[in-house]
């Protein structure tokens, strides 16, 4: 492999994937906090630890991952949900490498020089340079392209990029490794003892038989509960732990109003096609009536069965030359289709390349010409594969004397793919793509099937002006009747179904139903509870307008932005008081559970083979306050009434049978550190990063 193509064809891999997620894969799947105090200065993105983080880096960081997906993904370009992924997943490293950083510095974590040597060239070497260094054909570390990458490195002159490159790969090698020596560290400081061995194992085996009385949350009917703000206090008060906001939020009221493609404006898109279909079918030059007319201006290029759109496929083999199909609809657009050429030809081939740049040699006519005198050179007795060796900008083939393999038709640019089965076996072809002028060998040729080429001119079915100014006049009347407190009232006169946008981000690109509203989201994280628009905001061909329903501040939640999500269990609270009263009435003079539930109204259920680690009652749910009572309680007493998660209860337990005794606790030790280890990292970093005090301020910028 040589060095150019390496840097070239791997070094946004390398930036991304090493420096980033590979550095920091013990906190895979670990989302970093957010806070919303800004910081002085313009230019700050946000900080973590106090490390200022400036809008320029991070950009940097973002286009060196969107590079990298396009390159790893052969994509041209990337949709909004992958660019949210790439901002965020950017964002994360950032913040996760500062962290860590700082706490690897503060306890002295090194890597050698010894160390390093060994993990780039040693006789392990780092998984990062075995994977970018291992030879596919034998899956053995390929040392000769590493030494040359090192040698070149060496004597590298100064600017060289090479050195920059390798720089960074090597800074990343090591950063990942001093992760690893941390964690390790603290890895070993996890211990077990033979208490916690004997504790978990009676958790998992210990039995517990007993009876339970219920009385469900539903036996109530909400109408007959009343209720207070007291209520909502005491059940806020007993659970502020589940109310801790981890990133703030914004909560958006919206109404759409609909500028899609009436049925008018297809039915005028469909009349525009069926005027071009006769041009069409006389026109002698396909190529320029697609490009003018059609929205699509994609090239043309033989294909087999199997490969145009299913209505195309099944009229376009068994039509003549100069056949024109449709309008018909396809993904959002009418379309015409004409039968160009058809023929017999080859369903593989296998060639080989030399590619040329224009740039380098002065332009495209002084690249043809290179080509031809390189052709002239190789049929004069050069080989091939030494003129591609020396002359191609294409490393990866040019590494193989140019080779391409054998690939199939759709493979290849068009232009490469017309000139290769088109051609002979022992032909050069000489052709210039978007990639630069290829001198290519066809080498041979394989199958034989039908094939044709498909001119197509679409027109998307989009809405008309009128269309578009008629809905965009609806939300701007809207719009103008509304104020803080009259928007669903508003709504619903006109009969408009109002959204909900819970929960978003100060970084959203999207929100349910709706995509492209970083304006609005931008507006929302400017504005105050209760606000209103001050415009009608535009998503794809929906118009909308939108209320600021809540605010969510990063930290403890106050009790009225959580008071509409915690009715129902506030409803809960306030039934378990009554039918705890119910149930102390009835525990009281009795005996048995069976006279408790004789006195209740209900029945003294029976269960057994319970065990304290899995807390489910049968036909119930979880209910962890209910086990654990029956656990610590003694046998044959009945207990106080006991506040559930599906009512309450009252148990009363008949046996708790202990297992045999633990004879191997190096074992269950074993297993009880495993399972610490695989959330060790996760709550270790949850820690850190709540110390960092992490400041984000992306809403102001993205």
């Amino acid at each position: 492999m040589g060095i150019m193509g390496f840097l070239r064809e791997r070094m946004g891999v390398i930036l991304v994937v090493i420096i980033g997620v590979a550095l920091f894969a013990f906190i895979a799947g670990e989302v970093i906090t957010y806070g919303r105090s800004f910081m002085g200065g313009g230019n700050d993105l946000g900080a973590v630890a106090g490390q200022t983080i400036t809008y320029e880096e991070y950009n940097n960081r973002v286009k060196q991952g969107t590079e990298a997906f396009l390159q790893q993904s052969g994509q041209t370009s990337v949709t909004p949900q992958i660019t949210d992924y790439i901002q965020e997943n950017t964002w994360n490293q950032i913040i996760s490498k500062a962290i860590l950083q700082k706490e690897m510095d503060k306890v002295g974590v090194v890597v050698g020089a010894d160390e390093t040597q060994s993990l780039i060239s040693g006789k392990n070497p780092s998984p990062q340079i075995a994977q970018y260094f291992t030879d596919p054909k034998t899956g053995q570390l390929n040392r000769t392209a590493l030494n040359e990458v090192l040698s070149r490195y060496r004597t590298a002159k100064a600017g060289d990029p090479l050195v920059q490159q390798w720089d960074q790969l090597v800074t990343g090698i090591i950063e990942q490794k001093r992760a690893e020596k941390y964690f390790a560290l603290l890895h070993n400081g996890l211990y077990v003892n033979s208490l916690d061995a004997k504790d978990d194992y009676e958790a998992k085996n210990k039995l517990a038989k007993f009876k339970y009385v219920e009385l469900p949350y539903a036996s109530v009917a909400d109408n007959k509960v009343s209720v207070t703000d007291n209520d909502y206090q005491d059940y806020y008060n007993e659970h502020k732990y589940a109310f801790k906001n981890q990133q703030e939020t914004r909560t958006l009221e919206y109404v759409t109003f609909n500028g899609a493609a009436t049925k008018a404006d297809s039915a005028a898109i469909r009349a525009q096609l069926d005027k071009l279909a006769p041009a069409f079918k006389t026109s002698t030059n396909d190529s320029l009536f697609v490009q003018v007319n059609a929205e699509t201006k994609a090239p043309f290029v033989y294909q087999r069965k199997g490969q145009l759109e299913p209505v195309l496929d099944s009229v376009m083999f068994n039509a003549a030359p100069g056949f024109v199909y449709g309008p018909y609809a396809s993904n959002g657009s009418f379309k015409i289709a004409k039968l160009v050429d058809s023929r017999v030809g080859p369903d593989s081939v296998k060639a080989r390349h030399i590619l040329l740049n224009p740039a380098k040699v002065g332009g495209v006519d002084k690249a043809l010409a290179k080509a031809d005198s390189i052709k002239k050179v190789i049929q004069g007795g050069k080989t091939f594969a030494e003129m591609a060796k020396n002359f191609s900008e294409d490393p990866q083939s040019a590494e193989k004397g140019g080779d391409l393999g054998t690939f199939g038709r759709g493979a290849m640019v068009p232009a490469f793919e017309e000139a290769a089965f088109n051609g002979k076996a022992g032909e050069f072809k000489i052709v210039t793509s978007q990639f630069g002028v290829h001198l290519i060998e066809i080498e041979s040729q394989k199958g034989s099937s039908k094939v044709v080429k498909v001119a197509t001119v679409d027109k998307p079915i989009a809405p008309s002006s009128k269309t578009q100014s008629a809905a965009y006049a609806q939300a701007q009347a809207f719009l103008g009747n509304l104020n803080k407190d009259n928007f669903t009232e508003q709504a619903k006169q006109q009969k408009l179904a109002v959204k909900t946008a819970p929960d978003v981000t100060g970084v959203a690109s999207a929100i349910p139903g709706l995509d492209g509203v970083r304006e609005l989201v931008r507006w929302a994280y400017k504005s105050e509870k209760g606000d209103i628009v001050d415009q009608v905001y535009t998503s794809g061909d929906q118009y909308v307008v939108a209320r600021l329903a809540q605010v969510k501040e990063k930290g403890l939640l106050p009790l009225d932005v959580v008071k509409p999500q915690i009715k129902n269990e506030v409803l809960n609270y306030v039934k378990a008081k009554q039918l705890s009263s119910k149930l102390e009435s009835a525990v009281n003079g009795a005996s048995s559970i069976e006279q408790v539930a004789q006195k209740a109204g209900a029945s003294a259920v029976p269960v057994e083979n319970i065990v304290f680690a899995n807390p489910v009652i049968p036909g119930l749910s979880l209910e962890m306050e209910v086990i654990g009572h029956v656990f610590g309680a003694p046998a044959k007493k009945v207990s106080k009434p006991i506040k559930g998660q599906h009512g309450v209860f009252v148990v009363q337990v008949d046996a708790l049978t202990s297992p045999a005794p633990l004879t191997n606790p190096v074992r269950e030790k074993q297993q009880i550190i495993q399972t610490l280890l695989q959330r060790a990292d996760g709550q270790i970093f949850d820690a850190l990063k709540d110390k960092a005090n992490v400041k984000d301020n992306r809403a102001k910028f993205l």
